[in-house]
């Protein structure tokens, strides 16, 4: 028969077991670095959709949480990598020089969707740049792109010579050299700052996704876009997760994540993305935009694909200096996107 204080003892082992076997279980959190408003295509669609598959995957064991709120996106990649968020997502040209690779995907012409683009990118950039080490210090998840990036502004483009001498947004990489052929005067921003920028009257337009009317509430203080055939550019983006994070994990549930992750996770958000464009140009007509969908024989059309027309071989040039085959992936890429694409319409027209 236990005494009062064998009983105790009894008892008082039992809650501490149980209190083990409770934290035991809880399960790991990934602190998700993230901008702009929880309504946003990557806080609303990307992220949760990829959380639920890693969850799945992990039978529970991993999570993720959404962090809003630590700094601008261009320092996202240092918070991971020293740790202060376990992953994150963030614009490739908002870090000028550290990734040139990555401004393959974004150079125009290319006429594809985010989906198409994001899907070869990955296996493309895989295959030719993963050993060149551009994402060292950081474990690399996915890549993608938006959408077509297209033209916001305050008042109506006859041509793209309007442009010229207006002070126009651009977010980096090849949308730099592009605002310099077009003689824009460049403000650089991340995409967040947009909308305070536009009511302001700071910047008289912004090369953006048609997405960004109601991610960005652009619909709202843009009046006019200008969609060209296939858009200006794409923009290219990663989403990184710290090694040490990933190192804490069971080799299953790591294994686990990876396995949710790369191709499947760039082509769900380059889906996303292409989805959240519909929705851009269904706030735009909400909000009375007018909108000018410029024709395939339009004029500007031929004025943009001759201020364009040596981009390809001024990036193949530009990274002669890293030990890959620019021109092959480039090839690669543009085959494979245009080819994933034929696939998606041939699919949709059955």
């Amino acid at each position: 028969m236990l005494n009062k204080t064998s009983l105790t003892t009894a008892l008082a082992t039992l809650t501490l077991t149980a209190s083990l076997g409770a934290y035991a279980e809880q399960p790991i959190v990934m602190h998700v670095a993230t901008a702009g408003p929880p309504g946003h295509v990557q806080n609303s669609v990307v992220f949760p959709t990829w959380g639920k598959w890693i969850e799945e995957a992990t039978e529970g064991r991993v999570k993720i949480k959404l962090e809003y709120g630590l700094g601008d996106q261009s320092s996202y990649f240092t918070l991971v990598e020293d740790g202060v968020a376990d992953a994150t997502w963030s614009f490739h040209g908002y870090v000028p020089g550290r990734f040139r690779l990555t401004e393959m995907v974004e150079l125009p012409n290319l006429g594809v969707n985010a989906e198409a683009a994001s899907a070869a990118y990955w296996d493309v950039y895989q295959q030719y740049f993963a050993d060149a080490g551009e994402h060292s210090g950081v474990e690399l998840m996915g890549l993608f792109t938006h959408g077509p990036g297209q033209i916001f502004s305050k008042r109506p483009l006859e041509s793209l010579a309007d442009l010229k001498g207006q002070k126009i947004r651009l977010g980096g990489g090849i949308q730099q050299e592009l605002g310099e052929r077009l003689g824009v005067t460049a403000v650089s921003a991340p995409g967040p700052k947009v909308y305070e920028l536009m009511q302001q009257g700071i910047v008289d337009g912004v090369f953006m996704p048609a997405a960004s009317e109601k991610d960005f509430r652009l619909a709202e203080v843009a009046p006019h876009l200008t969609l060209m055939p296939g858009g200006l550019y794409l923009g290219s983006f990663a989403i990184v997760a710290n090694e040490d994070f990933l190192d804490q994990l069971s080799d299953k549930d790591r294994q686990a994540i990876m396995d949710v992750s790369g191709a499947r996770l760039s082509a769900l958000a380059g889906k996303a993305w292409d989805q959240s464009d519909k929705n851009g140009l269904a706030e735009a007509e909400k909000y009375q935009v007018t909108i000018q969908q410029v024709g395939a024989d339009d004029p500007m059309v031929s004025e943009f694909r001759q201020l364009t027309a040596d981009l390809d071989q001024q990036w193949i040039d530009s990274v002669s200096d890293i030990d890959v085959d620019a021109q092959a992936a480039l090839k690669a890429f543009r085959d494979a996107a245009q080819a994933y694409q034929a696939k998606q319409s041939a699919t949709a027209s059955r």
